[in-house]
């Protein structure tokens, strides 16, 4: 069986840990790839460098943060949205910041969805859990590329 990944970018460790730690309770955990800023979520998606060998096929969704180092995350969406191999990737930025100029930035360049991670504990936890479950679970992702 395929397993539907999930593509984390990331460069906040605690942040991964709690998102893997809410997903471990529905058993999507172990279908979490992770990305610590924005050049290795472009290498996973094009299957090069460090993720060169993985296996072929798209992660079901991307959860972006935008505040990454090297590569920022609406750099990564931009690109992604951009190719017309990734565009029908569910990108969902999962982001600290409720500025307004994000917020339109990201739709602009056609994110799927926009949230804000809870400060609280509990909430940030269910808030992963529900994008887990949505966009692995319930939601139909787009058929796959030619590739």
């Amino acid at each position: 069986m395929n397993m539907k990944k999930i593509l984390l970018v990331e460069d906040d460790i605690r942040d991964v840990e709690l998102a893997i730690s809410s997903l471990e309770e529905h058993n999507l955990a172990n279908e979490v790839a992770i990305a610590r800023d924005g050049v290795e979520a472009l290498d996973y998606l094009y299957r090069r460098g460090a993720f060169a060998d993985r296996p072929a096929g798209h992660p079901v969704v991307v959860f972006l943060d935008l505040k990454m180092p090297k590569v920022d995350g609406h750099e990564v969406l931009r690109r992604i949205k951009n190719d017309p191999e990734l565009c029908t990737i569910p990108v969902v930025v999962l982001t600290s910041s409720g500025e307004e100029q994000d917020l339109a930035q990201s739709y602009e360049q056609h994110a799927n969805a926009y949230v804000v991670k809870p400060v609280l504990f509990e909430a940030f936890t269910k808030a992963v859990q529900d994008l887990g479950l949505f966009w692995v679970l319930t939601n139909e992702p787009p058929p796959q590329g030619r590739k």
